[in-house]
């Protein structure tokens, strides 16, 4: 038995918590992974893990042997990154995923920048409006717009979004300016199918203290934001998208903002990443060059 591997192979059963995330991680087949599991465990001579159909759990014995195997890892980890100069200099390859449309207007550019800042060091960057999991995907960091789920991620606010409504001159002109979220009830919308957005906008953050929900009359719904402003500048309804989504429409003119005092409270914007050992070169010179940009950038949009 190849202990090293082992150890490996524990430690990543217990950071994707099952062994098909530790197969898809680490590229194994399913049955290789339970097998050697079972063999550092008859080696070991204890259980190191409870296994249900639902979720594995570490046994007393699993969590102190994770944690020395942890800190073996870490600390083999960081001798290779010394021995390669990646401690020392900034080089290597970094893997970062993104929201669609803000990794294109926003963070991309900074990664640009980055890039040629920083000649030995490479990017593969995955836009995605799903929240992808960074231990089962082996990425090193995420951007994130909206509150976090608890976890044992470490994250780093650049910033913050808003929603906001917004509707073309000519709608307004036609159908009025809405004064209240109410007045959104008896006129044509446009939604969009996310995690966070729908037929029902939350508005009051700001005017009442409190939030309130509205359920608006949608005339047309799409799955993308760039087909909600799309259709808000040729007059279909009013659409309500996040503040870097509308920037540029609202800026020459083609739509206007309505309900700003309604708005509910922004968005926080994170840099996300594993809190696992000392940070290597690469990842720390990311983190402080795009957190900067990233905040510069977001205080630049104004509506």
């Amino acid at each position: 038995m190849d202990r090293f591997e082992a150890m490996s192979i524990f430690v990543t059963t217990v950071e994707t918590g099952s062994l098909t995330g530790t197969g898809r991680r680490l590229n194994m087949p399913l049955p290789t992974v339970s097998r050697k599991l079972a063999e550092l465990e008859d080696h070991l001579g204890v259980r190191l893990l409870t296994r249900t159909t639902r979720k594995l759990t570490l046994t007393d014995s699993g969590t102190d042997y994770y944690q020395s195997c942890k800190q073996i890892l870490d600390e083999v980890n960081d001798a290779e990154r010394k021995a390669s100069g990646e401690q020392t200099a900034p080089r290597g390859e970094l893997v970062l995923t993104a929201p669609i449309v803000f990794g294109r207007l926003h963070v991309l550019p900074v990664v640009n920048a980055f890039l040629a800042t920083y000649p030995d060091i490479n990017i593969r960057m995955w836009l995605s409006d799903r929240n992808v999991h960074l231990l089962e995907n082996d990425i090193d960091l995420a951007v994130r717009i909206g509150t976090l789920a608890d976890s044992s991620m470490i994250a780093k606010r650049v910033g913050a979004v808003r929603y906001v409504v917004c509707g073309s001159p000519a709608y307004f002109e036609t159908y009025g300016r809405p004064r209240t979220p109410a007045d959104l009830t008896d006129i044509p919308c446009v939604t969009f199918d996310t995690l966070r957005a729908s037929d029902a906008w939350t508005f009051g953050g700001r005017a009442k203290g409190r939030q309130r929900s509205i359920r608006v009359q949608s005339r047309l719904s799409v799955n993308t934001a760039e087909a909600a402003l799309d259709a808000a500048i040729a007059g279909v309804g009013v659409t309500r998208v996040l503040s870097y989504q509308a920037e540029h429409a609202v800026k020459e003119g083609k739509l206007r903002v309505a309900l700003a005092a309604f708005e509910s409270e922004p968005l926080p914007v994170y840099l996300l990443h594993q809190g696992q050992g000392a940070l290597p070169v690469k990842m720390r010179s990311f983190l402080d060059f795009a957190g900067r940009q990233l905040r510069h950038r977001l205080e630049k949009i104004s509506l």
